[in-house]
This record gives C-alpha cells, structure tokens and sequence, in this order.
C-alpha cells in the first residue's frame, strides 16, 4: 500500500522551434529520494506556503497547484512566469508585482497515482507558453539538468535508453508529440489512465517500477 496521497503540480512550458513544439525538461538529481535521474517538467508537490501564495496571485485558495507550478519553475529552472510572460528570475517577487492570469496556466492534464506506487501524488499539468531566448537554468540541486526538446526527440532519447521516463511523463510526452506548435499544447487535454497489460509488458521496466 502507498503512502497518502500528495497534490502536486507541473508546468508544461512549450514554445514554437524550428521543428515545431518545444518543451523545458529536466533530469531530476541522482540524490533525489523518487526517480531520481528520470526526466520530468519542473514541478512538486503543493504545500501551505502555494496556499498563501494562490491566494495572493489569483484571489483564490483553490488555485494552489498553479501557484505551485510557477514557484517550482523560479526554484528548479530559475524561470517567473509575470502577468507580462514567462523571463528569467530567481524571486518570486516579481510575481508580486505583476501576478499571472489562470489564463496563461492552462490545465491540459490531471495525473491520480493508484495505491501501488510507493510515492502517490494527485497532480496537475499546466501549459505554460514561453517566448524565444528564453532558456532555463537548473539549480544544481534537485534539477541536473534542464534543457529545450521536441517531444519526438526525447521519445527518441528514451526508446534509445539515453533518458528514464516514467509512465505519467511518457504518457505526457506521447501526447505532446501531437503538437505541432503551442496553440496546440494550449489547446490539449490530456485523457489520463494507468498503463494496459500489454503496455507493461512492452515497455522498459523503469517506465513503472523504481529499482
């Protein structure tokens, strides 16, 4: 049986390349106690302190998980998301002075772990839409690295076993390779499910298990 569920949240940040949808990801640090080196999108769970913080932003405490999202990409690839776009940053002061709208975190995705998974997490994915020149900067810690991909790319990277995924990035990833541009991820909705009998039995053992 798994521990008790956490909510968490995730930023999806795309822009338009030159090979059509590009996306931040980052490999988690070997130190970290779940998945440690699997890639994922800046994110983690939800706290008191997104609470107060949603409140402050967007007026409401039910707003929690997107306050999360844009706290985790200042902490884990130094980028602020602002009513002005997303830059570069390292304080979430700025967020202060020109909070975001709901509108520039659009919900494409809803991610409930089963009781099976060791660490369980009911989280959410937010599209984040990020302009050129813009690149993310990990922090050393908890983040590796962090770096611009296509979704094909890192599909690519994964089949070849350069990079781990685990199903609910894989399954994310597998989507986002439908988008040719961001319009599209902001346009996405992302039907979730645990993975089938054949897909357990087809895909590398790290996609579901952490040995």
């Amino acid at each position: 049986m798994g521990e008790q569920i956490r909510r968490a949240a995730s930023a999806i940040v795309g822009r338009d390349g030159p090979e059509g949808l590009e996306v931040i990801v980052l490999q988690r640090s070997a130190a970290s106690r779940f998945l440690p080196g699997y890639v994922a999108f800046p994110g983690g769970s939800t706290d008191r302190e997104d609470e107060e913080l949603a409140v402050r932003w967007f007026g409401s405490v039910e707003e929690s998980g997107r306050a999360c999202a844009v706290r985790e990409l200042v902490e884990e690839v130094s980028l602020v998301l602002t009513a002005d776009g997303l830059g570069p940053g390292d304080a979430l002061e700025a967020v202060d002075a020109a909070p975001p709208s709901t509108s520039q975190l659009e919900d494409i995705a809803h991610w409930v772990a089963p009781p099976i998974v060791p660490v369980r997490f009911d989280a959410r994915f937010y599209a984040v839409r990020a302009p050129a020149g813009v690149d993310p900067v990990p922090d050393g810690s908890e983040t590796a690295e962090a770096w611009w991909i296509t979704p094909r790319r890192l599909l690519e990277d994964w089949r070849a076993q350069r990079r781990l995924l685990y199903w609910p990035t894989y399954f994310t990833v597998d989507a986002l390779a439908t988008c040719s541009s961001v319009a599209d991820l902001f346009a996405l909705r992302i039907q979730t499910r645990e993975p089938d009998d054949v897909e357990l039995e087809r895909l590398p053992r790290s996609t579901f298990w952490q040995d």
